[in-house]
């Protein structure tokens, strides 16, 4: 599985790299920009990522417009739906307004900083990108 995590804080990013990487091969990007320009090029070389955690508050470029930018690339390649990035945004907002925006941008998932392997590992399995059998 191929992850790439995106966060402009160096710890946060940190943090979540080292539980992504318990999952898969973990890239990171510092920057929404960045974010775009790695998931290009991942698309051309024919290694699509198949997760990737979006921070929502970003500087230059915050999640949702990345997430937008990401969809529209999709959507200009016609990447079916079933084989499109899951993207689950990481917030430090967890009310109401801010869940459905998320959803309404087109995230799959999203998690509430700070996170932890438990609960990256649940929203994975809930994604059917990590398959758990009891």
């Amino acid at each position: 599985m191929r992850i790439l995590v995106v966060d402009d804080d160096f710890v946060s990013r940190k943090k979540m790299e080292i539980i992504m990487q318990n999952f898969g091969e973990c890239d990171s990007a510092k920057s929404g920009e960045d974010a775009v320009g790695i998931f290009v090029m991942a698309c051309e070389s024919r290694s699509p990522y198949d997760v990737i955690a979006l921070d929502i508050s970003m500087p230059d470029v915050d999640g949702f417009e990345v997430l937008s930018k990401i969809r529209q690339i999709e959507d200009s390649r016609n990447i079916q739906a079933e084989k499109r990035v899951k993207v689950i945004m990481v917030t430090a907002k967890s009310d109401k307004a801010t869940v459905v925006e998320c959803f309404q941008s087109g995230c799959n998932d999203y998690i509430v900083k700070p996170a932890n392997w438990k609960i990256v590992f649940n929203k994975l399995v809930k994604l059917k990108i990590l398959k758990f059998s009891q």
